[in-house]
This record gives structure tokens, C-alpha cells and sequence, in this order.
């Protein structure tokens, strides 16, 4: 019996390991860029969490919304349909143009708020000229997603991984040069560190434009390829799949940031604590986020030829996959609990370093437990794409992060003594409401699709 979901487990890891490359790749340069802010002091690492919390919300909005591009090439991939896909692909890559245009006006334009928040004035300071770099950046970010969903959709996860590894090594020997100010270039601290995320993304959108142009399969795809084209079928179909993919990851990461900016009122070493937790469980969610790609391809080819027996299947192998690796993971951030922390910080006997360090351990234990429920709710949210149910998927995350995570969370970090403990508290009950009932929703709609099948 079990071998009927272990021998997708092959399959299943070839899709997915060029996006977890990919995926890691791009937060180990996050981990970098926290790394050599830490550097600097305590109030650097909290003004980068902030400024980064601020941009991430438009960032993770245009993100989520380009996630309906990969069901729906995916769909015509299984059809055999080229045209179909290549009218996917042009008018993708506009609405992400246009989608990437407006966020970073708005995000200029919310700016402001930051003084309103309840945050440190010298924080707000120090992140508001790193703010407007990595805003800039999310133009050239979308068009990459556009061209990432696309090749995803065709299950060539590889060339995304490419194009991204090929990124993040320009982004880190730019930090490094300039927020140090090494071999002539100037120190520019936290904005050096804003300048290389947008040099770097723009050599992303050019190296991947490069190599799917050079690719033998895939350069019939920019044949008389048209810039700015609107098809009113297909607008219709990104549109309606996409801002409720959109709305679902901006209800979770909106959830998370919010506990970045409670953290932000508590204190400054709680809030680089915070940073700490949350950068190290990133960069294992990549690997859960990578099997929910996986998910989406391999449940979007099952529905365009309509095997839902098989797409049941192949569903409860990648949720066998997650639960697996995150419990593995689980027992990395237990035994390193008191380790993890110092990769992040000088090793030095200042009171508020010590402090840092010994929060973001008692944080670890329970990020630790939080991994498998991740894990579950995302590859339940790309299994849920893959057969295109997003409306409903949308409210349940609004329920799990927003009605129920957020009041627990600020309840427990506001009004009680756990402070940045109770904020992670919240984040867990939120991850385990959001497991639970989007798990629920999927096994729904399979035996629903499998009944009327028969």
C-alpha cells in the first residue's frame, strides 16, 4: 500500500530539487544579507527585518499572484496546447510588468506609515534608504516570475534554479563589497545591501530571458513574441486564479510580519531575536515550498487529462514527502537550538548580544514544532492550485492567520509575559488551523472531482 506513494517519491524529487535550490539559494542570500548586517550591531539587524517586513508584504503579494501562471501552463502542457501556453506566457509577463509598477509606487506611497507604527525612530532611520532600493527591485522580481512560473508550468524547474543561483552569487559579492566598502567601494552599510538585491534581480529577469531564448525547446516560445498583450480569456483566467493566490499568501506572510512589527514594540534585541528565528525557519520552509511547486505541476498535468485517481495519489505522496523532511528538520533546530543563534551574531560578551542569542534559542525549539505544519499547509495550497480551487483556500488562510493566529499572537506577545515568545505561540496555532482545513479542502475537492468522474 505504501508503495503506491513512495514511488512517486523519485519523481517528485526531480521537480522539486531545482526549486528548493533555487528557493534556498535566494534565502541563503537573505541569511547573508542578515548576517553581515549583524555585523554591524543589533539595531542594523532589526532596521533590515523592518525594512525588509515592509517591502515583503507588495513583494509577496505580486508573487502569489503569479503563482496562477504555473496550474495554467501546466493545463496546456498536459493538453499539448503551444499556442494556448504561448498566450499564457505574453500576457503573463505583462500583467507581472504592470503588476510590478504598481506595487512599488505603493509601497512608496505607504512609506510614510513606517513613522506611525510604533517603531524605534533610529530603526525607521536606519531601514527607510535601504527600503527604497529593495522597493525598486520589485519590477525586475515580478518579470522574473513571470518567466519562472512559465518554465515551472512545463515542469523545466531547472532553469529557474539556474538563473536565481547565478543571481545570488552577484548579490552576495555586491554585499560584500558594498556594505563593508571593500577594494575601493565605498561603505554604504544597510544600503549597500538594498543596491545589490536590485542589481542583482535585474541580472535575474536577464539571465533567465537568456536562457530559455538559447533553450532548443523553448525558443519557439519568443518566436514573434508580443510585449504587452491582452487576451480577454486569459487575463480572465490569471486574474481570477491569481488574486486569490495572492490574497493567500498575503494572509500569511501579512500574519508573520505582523509579529516582526510587535516584536518591533517589545524591543530591539526581542525583534533581532524574532529575525533570527525567522530567517533559519525560511530557509527550511524553501524545501516544503519546493514540493508545493511540485504540487502544483504534477496536480495541474493530472487535471488537463482528467486522472483524478492518479492526482489523489500523487497528492498524498508529496504530503508524505513534507511531513518527512520537516520532521527531520524539527530535529535539527532541537539539537542546535543554542548553536544557530551565534551564526548570526558576534561572538562577543555584550549584554544585549548574549540576550539576542539566548531568545532566539527558546524561539528555536519552537519553530522546531512549527516545520511540519508549515510544511502540510503550503503543499496543501499548491496541491489546491494545481486544480485550480483558490476562492475558498483564500478564506480559510484569512480564518487560520487573521481570526485566529494574529489575536493569539499579540494577545500572548502584548498583554502577557511571554512577549516574543507568545508571538511564535501565535504563529503556531495560526500554522495548525491552516494545515488542518486546507488538508480537509483538498480531500474534499479529490473525492468530489473522483465521484463525478465515475
Amino acid at each position: 500500500m505504501i508503495k503506491n506513494y513512495t514511488k512517486e517519491f523519485s519523481y517528485n524529487y526531480k521537480l522539486a530539487y531545482p526549486v528548493i535550490i533555487g528557493l534556498v539559494g535566494h534565502t541563503l542570500v537573505q541569511f547573508v544579507d542578515n548576517a553581515m548586517v549583524g555585523r554591524l550591531g543589533t539595531e542594523e539587524l532589526a532596521a533590515i527585518s523592518l525594512g525588509n517586513s515592509f517591502v515583503f508584504l507588495a513583494m509577496s503579494l505580486g508573487i502569489g499572484f503569479s503563482t496562477a501562471i504555473t496550474p495554467l501552463i501546466a493545463e496546456s502542457n498536459a493538453q499539448k496546447n503551444f499556442i494556448k501556453s504561448k498566450s499564457i506566457l505574453e500576457n503573463s509577463v505583462t500583467i507581472c510588468l504592470i503588476l510590478g509598477i504598481f506595487l512599488t509606487v505603493g509601497v512608496f506611497a505607504l512609506k510614510p506609515l513606517l513613522n506611525s507604527m510604533g517603531q524605534s525612530p533610529n530603526i525607521v532611520e536606519l531601514a527607510n534608504p535601504y527600503i527604497n532600493w529593495v522597493t525598486l527591485s520589485l519590477i525586475p522580481l515580478l518579470l522574473f516570475q513571470s518567466f519562472k512560473q512559465f518554465t515551472d508550468g512545463l515542469s523545466l524547474t531547472k532553469i529557474s534554479m539556474i538563473s536565481t543561483i547565478i543571481a545570488n552569487i552577484i548579490n552576495v559579492l555586491l554585499n560584500y563589497l558594498l556594505i563593508y566598502g571593500k577594494f575601493g567601494f565605498p561603505k554604504l552599510e544597510l544600503i549597500g545591501a538594498g543596491i545589490g538585491t536590485f542589481i542583482s534581480r535585474i541580472f535575474m529577469v536577464l539571465i533567465i530571458i537568456y536562457l530559455i531564448k538559447n533553450s532548443g525547446n523553448l525558443k519557439k516560445y519568443f518566436e514573434n513574441f508580443k510585449l504587452l498583450k491582452f487576451t480577454k480569456d486569459i487575463m480572465s483566467k490569471i486574474f481570477n486564479l491569481g488574486y486569490p493566490s495572492a490574497l493567500q499568501v498575503l494572509f500569511e506572510v501579512g500574519f508573520f510580519i505582523s509579529g516582526i512589527w510587535v516584536c518591533g514594540i517589545i524591543g530591539t534585541n526581542e525583534q533581532a531575536a524574532n529575525q533570527i528565528a525567522l530567517n533559519l525557519s525560511t530557509i527550511t520552509f524553501m524545501v516544503a515550498l519546493g514540493l508545493s511547486v511540485t504540487a502544483t505541476i504534477r496536480v495541474g498535468n493530472q487535471k488537463g487529462i482528467n486522472d483524478f485517481l492518479n492526482l489523489k495519489r500523487i497528492s498524498i505522496s508529496i504530503f508524505l514527502m513534507v511531513i518527512l523532511i520537516e520532521i527531520f528538520f524539527a530535529l535539527v533546530f532541537i539539537s542546535l537550538s543554542d548553536f544557530l543563534p551565534w551564526l548570526y551574531l558576534e561572538n562577543v560578551t555584550k549584554e544585549d548580544i548574549i540576550e539576542t542569542a539566548n531568545i532566539s534559542s527558546k524561539l528555536l525549539l519552537i519553530v522546531a514544532l512549527l516545520q511540519i505544519f508549515d510544511g502540510i499547509q503550503i503543499v496543501a495550497q499548491g496541491a489546491l492550485r494545481g486544480i485550480q480551487d483558490v476562492k475558498i483556500p483564500s478564506i480559510i488562510c484569512f480564518l487560520s492567520y487573521i481570526i485566529i493566529g494574529l489575536p493569539v499572537m499579540v494577545y500572548l506577545a502584548l498583554f502577557t509575559d511571554l512577549d516574543v515568545i507568545g508571538v511564535w505561540i501565535g504563529f503556531l496555532i495560526g500554522l495548525i488551523s491552516a494545515s488542518i482545513f486546507l488538508s480537509m479542502r483538498f480531500f474534499y475537492m479529490c473525492n468530489l472531482y473522483i465521484k463525478n468522474e465515475k
